[in-house]
């Protein structure tokens, strides 16, 4: 029932005719920790898909699918990001992220906020930097992603 509910609300996410469609994948700098205590930093990478639907000149949403890998540690992350024009090739990014580990027993879906910023350096090509919180209390894993997106217009 879980993978059926994330296949649908991909597809929901990506099927737009007004949607912008790319690929993107970067590095994944992550921190573990247990009871607000202790950390672990390991980098990692990720690979995936997104979708830029315009809901005006400065206002858009991008749902974006990712395979991440970290250490031992394999999810996949479905942020629904809302991307706020500041100038003409700079944004800002937030949102909300569902997280499915693939490698868990129990818990396998969290939540995060993501916060971050994306700067055109073509038309079609972007960098891009966000961070991503955990907002589980007794363990996190919180991310800072940079990374590279393509967009096919």
């Amino acid at each position: 029932m879980k993978k059926l509910f994330i296949f649908m609300l991909v597809v929901a996410a990506f099927t737009n005719a007004q949607a912008q469609f790319g690929i993107k994948a970067g590095l994944d700098l992550a921190t573990a920790r247990v009871d607000g205590y202790g950390s672990e930093s390991e980098t990692g990478l990720f690979v995936g898909v997104f979708s830029t639907i315009e809901l005006s000149d400065t206002f858009k949403i991008q749902p974006e699918l990712l395979y991440v890998s970290v250490k031992d540690l394999d999810f996949i992350s479905l942020p629904v990001l809302a991307k706020f024009s500041v100038a003409d090739s700079f944004h800002l990014l937030a949102g909300p992220s569902l997280t499915y580990f693939l490698d868990a027993e129990d818990e396998e879906f969290q939540v995060n906020i993501d916060f971050g910023v994306s700067f055109d350096v073509m038309e079609n090509l972007e960098i891009n930097a966000k961070y991503s919180h955990m907002l589980k209390k007794e363990w996190q894993l919180n991310g800072f992603f940079v990374g590279l997106g393509y967009s096919f217009n």
